[in-house]
């Protein structure tokens, strides 16, 4: 397995190229349009839920003091001057907000994407459809690549909740949201699982020789 690559991430911009590389080379797109209609229609829904709970939390920042005495009660909330509240509500706000812009930010970049496989020539020189796919990848890569950082923004955000309960559950929360993230990105079994597949995919563009289709048994011997 190559070590190369430290994080999903890496591995899968590598992993896109090759998605494009090869929709670019096939005769029906079909399955390519359908599979990046399912990714917009995922940002789409994202971006919808982060907008409502955005204007869930500038509400409760805008209430004025009524708003603020009725939710400093609740027995679990640390009991901070209004100043100190609104600040942490507005923290809450604005890292949602950077995670609505970045989803559609993808919304658009997949539009893109769409656009450029429904443009893709059904015929051209082999060298003018790899050069195709290499540009559909600057698209798709940047795309998923903002849909990712709006998904985790709610990680942040979550933890940014957490300092309504406290500074320790703030800490304990932040640094739990990082060290997931960092777990999940390299040492989880996606990850294992995508490093083979960026792994595979290297080796067959260093050498593409065609094989005969293997029909025995998968796994080791």
């Amino acid at each position: 397995m190559s070590r190369r690559a430290g994080a999903i991430n890496s591995d899968m911009t590598v992993v896109r190229a090759a998605w494009m590389k090869a929709m670019a080379r096939r005769e029906s797109r079909f399955i390519d349009g359908q599979l990046m209609g399912h990714a917009l229609n995922s940002a789409s829904f994202f971006a919808s839920a982060n907008l409502i709970i955005i204007a869930a939390a500038a509400g409760a920042l805008f209430g004025g003091e009524s708003t603020y005495k009725s939710v400093i009660g609740v027995a679990l909330l640390d009991r901070v001057p209004r100043l100190i509240f609104e600040f942490k509500l507005g923290l809450i706000t604005v890292t949602l907000a950077r995670g609505l812009l970045d989803f559609i930010w993808a919304i658009r970049q997949m539009n893109y994407t769409l656009a450029a496989i429904g443009a893709a020539p059904e015929s051209a020189s082999k060298e003018t459809m790899e050069s195709y796919g290499a540009a559909a990848a600057l698209l798709i890569n940047p795309a998923l690549s903002s849909f990712n950082a709006g998904v985790r923004g709610y990680y942040f955000a979550l933890a940014a909740a957490a300092w309504l309960l406290g500074p320790i559950p703030f800490m304990v929360a932040t640094l739990g949201a990082i060290g997931l993230l960092i777990w999940r990105q390299s040492r989880s079994r996606t990850f294992q699982g995508i490093h083979i597949i960026r792994a595979i995919l290297e080796a067959e563009a260093a050498d593409p020789v065609e094989r005969p289709p293997h029909h025995g048994p998968i796994g080791p011997r």
